[in-house]
């Protein structure tokens, strides 16, 4: 996966102006995203600003992006879709795409290029991973840990060895990154481990892996609850989005650390779903413009530490808007960081999830 492709740029970026063509265009904007942190670094880089040049529009959020596949897929069995605009991770906008739900994009025809004329499709360049997905921000999920309750861990897999880090543990609700990481720890080379988790028998080694910590896990679907359950003590590490702990450790204070070992690289962009009204479908495309150009995507950085997704905007990256520190060095990209990343392998997940969900549900409830 390519993260950069980087050239030094002046930028100047005006407001996106209110369309000619605003009468034809809804004045109401569903946006699925994911709440906390991410969502007001969105709020604070593109929704304000658009809606201070489009006074007209009102703009609804939802944090229901964890479960868009599920939700899309009722939408539209039930003919009711009442969503505009879906934030998802990669491998969920490929499901959402191959099973016709999302809308397949030209993005050089509805993104703006990057300043210097450069065509949207090479400025997102292989991080345009499906038809229908917009990148947004390169992000990975990783550790944090309570720097005065256990040591500082080295590896990922401290989280399997209960007795130097005891304690309670935050894992994510599903089977994508716990399962790479299982395998890992029980002595899977990274580069096998998708031929490993292609057979029962890997599967079957994972959740047994998974098995020896089971009773000290507590499972978590929103991004911000580990960082509550570390604040609170309930866990003594934790897994969830880079973004999530650089806020909690930069601008709460808290007693937290970050572990970088075997970060999981991902993606997150917009879909938008497929057949929607005109009305609603131009107020889209208007609003997608704008909030994926260049600027927008570094303005995004200095909110959270998430590397934006266009090679234009690396260049922008600078201080956090608050706090007045440099962004780069929190970035999960940064060389520092990523020593030893798993590269998470997104067309096997679109192709596996709904199995492997299923047998990992299965596994939960025994």
């Amino acid at each position: 996966m390519k993260l950069s492709k980087m050239s030094a740029l002046a930028v100047t970026t005006a407001l996106c102006a209110p369309s000619a063509f605003a009468q034809e265009m809804a004045n109401e904007l569903t946006l699925v995203s994911w709440g906390g942190a991410y969502q007001a670094s969105q709020n604070k880089a593109y929704v304000e600003p658009y809606l201070e040049a489009n006074p007209e529009v009102k703009i609804v959020w939802d944090e229901s992006s964890a479960e868009a596949v599920a939700k899309l897929r009722a939408m539209n069995e039930a003919g009711n879709v009442t969503w505009d605009l879906v934030d998802a991770v990669a491998s969920d906008a490929m499901r959402l795409c191959d099973e016709g739900l999302a809308e397949e994009l030209d993005h050089d025809e509805v993104l703006a290029p990057a300043p210097d004329g450069t065509p949207a499709s090479e400025d997102f360049g292989d991080l345009i991973v499906s038809d229908c997905f917009v990148p947004q921000i390169v992000y990975s999920t990783t550790f944090g840990y309570r720097t005065d309750l256990i040591d500082k861990p080295d590896s990922v897999c401290a989280i399997f060895d209960t007795e130097k880090y005891p304690g309670k543990r935050a894992l994510q609700k599903r089977p994508i990154d716990n399962m790479e990481w299982a395998l890992y720890c029980d002595g899977v080379a990274k580069d096998e481990i998708y031929d490993v988790l292609s057979t029962d028998e890997g599967v079957n080694r994972a959740l047994a892996k998974l098995d020896t910590i089971k009773d000290q896990v507590v499972w978590w679907s929103a991004g911000a609850e580990t960082p509550q359950l570390l604040a609170d003590g309930e866990v003594v590490m934790g897994s969830t989005f880079n973004g999530r702990l650089f806020s909690a450790i930069a601008e709460q204070n808290q007693p937290i650390g970050m572990l970088w070992d075997m970060q999981s690289f991902d993606l997150d962009g917009w879909v938008v779903p497929a057949g929607l009204p005109a009305d609603r479908k131009a107020r889209v495309m208007d609003f997608l413009k704008f909030a994926t150009d260049t600027q927008r995507l570094a303005d995004q950085a200095a909110y959270i530490s998430y590397g934006p997704a266009r090679a234009s905007s690396a260049p922008l990256v600078g201080k956090h808007a608050e706090l007045g520190i440099e962004m780069a060095p929190h970035m999960p990209t940064d060389p520092a960081n990523a020593g030893n990343v798993h590269t998470y392998d997104y067309e096997w997940w679109a192709d596996n999830r709904d199995d492997l969900d299923a047998k990992f549900q299965a596994w939960l409830a025994k």
